[in-house]
């Protein structure tokens, strides 16, 4: 059974069609060097900064070189992750957000969400299932990831156990990128193939693009990366929520949304 924790008030805005992403300062920072990073709600790699804040996470930790640990930071903090970094090697962030709760007052703003992320297959069960054509709610959950070099940043990622999850096969700092960029996105202990990979690439002048991506057979994209960008991929499930948390939320659906985010260097 899953205990729950609605940590935000209802929105009625679609704060769920938007990105949640850690977005370091420096991607690449030398040992005893502190690491700073935001918390980042928002689209196209821009958005609100938020602050560290424990009652909106379940999980905040820094992984390196086999160990694994909370983020140390104040309440209030922003940036929201600000320690120093001993040691040489690939740090990976992760964060789990507590579930959070959106109402869409009209169906429309749903089918944007829907058609954006691909999810129409989950979503045509929609009417099958006699759910209003407004007025309903979704919880949401944050799996976020970010990928920092300390040093030559040597290491690779790793499952972290997250419900769905994103994990970069290749080492975007010491990697040979040539052939692009190996993820793989998992939902429980399953792969999920065949499905949408959002990636938005920023320039070092600011442009960002999106591009549109699909997992093998394996659940593998290979990501287009380029020198000296910056990148987000996120990849979402949508399904029914249990009928114990459906009940106690008066929610209808549930989304569980994937974020990795990292740079390449120049």
């Amino acid at each position: 059974m899953r205990i729950i924790t609605i940590c935000l008030a209802l929105l009625s805005t679609p704060v769920a069609a938007h990105e949640f992403w850690i977005e370091p300062l420096e991607w690449q920072i030398a040992p005893d060097d502190t690491l700073q990073a935001k918390l980042v709600n928002g689209s196209e790699f821009a958005g609100v900064d938020f602050a560290f804040l424990p009652q909106r996470f379940t999980r905040f930790d820094l992984a390196q070189n086999g160990t694994l640990a909370p983020v140390a930071s104040r309440l209030g903090a922003r940036p929201a992750i600000d320690q120093v970094m001993g040691e040489d090697g690939l740090v990976v962030a992760v964060y789990v957000s507590t579930l959070n709760k959106v109402t869409y007052e009209e169906r429309a703003t749903f089918d944007k969400f829907v058609v954006q992320k691909d999810l129409g297959a989950v979503a045509r069960d929609h009417e099958a299932r006699g759910l209003p054509e407004a007025g309903f709610s979704e919880l949401f959950t944050r799996y976020s990831k970010a990928l920092v070099a300390v040093g030559e940043g040597e290491g690779e990622d790793r499952r972290f156990g997250l419900e769905t999850e994103l994990v970069a096969l290749d080492n975007p700092y010491t990697g040979d990128l040539s052939e692009g960029m190996r993820v793989q996105l998992f939902y429980g202990e399953e792969t999920r193939d065949a499905v949408q990979v959002e990636l938005y690439e920023r320039t070092p002048e600011g442009e960002v693009t999106e591009i549109l991506l699909r997992t093998n057979e394996n659940g593998v994209a290979v990501l287009p990366v380029k020198p000296g960008h910056d990148y987000l991929a996120s990849a979402v499930v949508l399904r029914e929520p249990e009928a114990g948390i459906a009940a106690r939320t008066d929610t209808v659906w549930e989304s569980l949304w994937a974020a990795l985010s990292f740079a390449v260097p120049d």
